[in-house]
């Protein structure tokens, strides 16, 4: 027997590939308007190298990820073009990362505290083989997480860096996400404040005497915001590809859901309330709750782990036990990471399932 989606158990990830490619296809078309900013995406959204791959495919530079051991799934699969945007730090971590920089010389990583560079530097040494390990320094432009406070902090990390013979300089990140979801004119205001202060670092690092080649930025909310500053050479977008209901407000539907999860009816307690077997562990809901695709006029709320239920506005739902609907995410990053398997459908038929191969991989 063929299978297909409707002979699938429940709850599962369904992606729709033709809205990927057009996902896709939408932010490297706007892109093209702005010649010297390369992509390089983030793959803590898509999470498996068959999604990297139709990036590169399309003109990404390289990819980023988030962690060293989704770096080494990548790798792995034979890319090695990597930006780890996170800090590493720690015997157990550096070990991990320059084990990895020995199999890819083309990684990159950030930094923000000199102890931990030279800690870094040292284990490369042993791995070094004649290369260095690129580094760019981590500017904190207003989300309050990582990165140096300041220009002179990141001048002075840099003067550290330069005395380090196993990292080379390269760049500098500064990454907004706090800035993602905001209003339109707050986000491009607020955004524009931070690009400054990003820009006007890499200047005053290069007028230092530091080779500053990378200035990079951006997620899918501000990512042309970021590119239309002079000197940001690189933006870091990732949730475009599939989006979700908090992304398809924030970019007033620029990007439009590709990926769902199709949940089934299991109880019809009465005539306005279905019970379905997608809950807490189908579906994150650090950003709101799910929305149910195509039906405006319904809504979804979770019912505990295993149980979320489906209303109508109207007073009378139209859904029986064994009935199945699809599911936006609220937040599509925390949600994939519940799940195994990408099922990906074309037009309505199943066309492949791949694992999301960074499920797990938080180290």
């Amino acid at each position: 027997m063929e299978t297909t989606v409707d002979n699938l158990d429940t709850p599962l990830v369904l992606v729709d590939l033709v809205q990927v490619e057009e996902n896709i296809k939408t932010l490297f078309d706007a892109y093209a308007g702005y010649p010297g900013v390369s992509v390089r995406p983030h793959l803590k959204t898509a999470k498996c190298p068959e999604f990297a791959r139709m990036l590169l495919n399309a003109g990404a530079r390289g990819i980023c990820v988030a962690k060293v051991s989704e770096a080494e799934v990548f790798v792995d699969a034979g890319i090695g073009d990597i930006l780890i945007t996170t800090e590493i730090a720690g015997a157990v971590k550096i070990e991990r990362l320059i084990n990895l920089w020995s199999r890819a010389r083309d990684l990159e990583i950030v930094v923000d505290n000199a102890r931990v560079a030279a800690a870094i530097n040292e284990a490369a040494g042993k791995a070094s083989n004649g290369h260095k390990l690129s580094v760019l320094i981590d500017l904190n432009v207003g989300q309050d997480r990582t990165g140096v406070s300041s220009k002179e902090e990141a001048l002075e990390l840099a003067d550290s860096l330069s005395r380090l013979k196993n990292l080379f300089l390269c760049g500098i990140q500064g990454y907004e996400g706090h800035l993602q979801h905001l209003p339109p004119e707050e986000r491009e205001r607020r955004c524009h404040r931070s690009m400054v202060s990003l820009v006007e670092t890499a200047d005053w690092l290069r007028r230092a005497g530091h080779g500053i080649a990378i200035v990079t930025t951006g997620g899918t909310g501000t990512g042309e915001i970021c590119a239309s500053h002079e000197g940001i050479t690189e933006v870091q977008p990732g949730s475009f590809i599939f989006s979700d209901a908090a992304y398809q407000k924030a970019t007033r539907d620029k990007y439009k859901p590709a990926l769902r999860i199709l949940a089934g009816v299991v109880s019809k307690p009465d005539a306005n309330r279905a019970v379905v077997d997608a809950g807490l562990k189908s579906l994150s809901m650090d950003m709101g709750y799910a929305e149910v695709w195509n039906r405006p006029d319904w809504t979804y709320r979770p019912a505990g782990d295993e149980h979320g239920i489906i209303e109508s506005s109207t007073g009378s739902l139209a859904l029986a036990t064994g009935d199945r609907v699809e599911l936006v995410p609220g937040h599509i990053d925390t949600t994939i990471a519940l799940h195994s398997e990408f099922h990906l459908t074309r037009r309505g038929r199943l066309e492949a399932v791949w694992a999301i191969a960074t499920r797990g991989r938080v180290q």
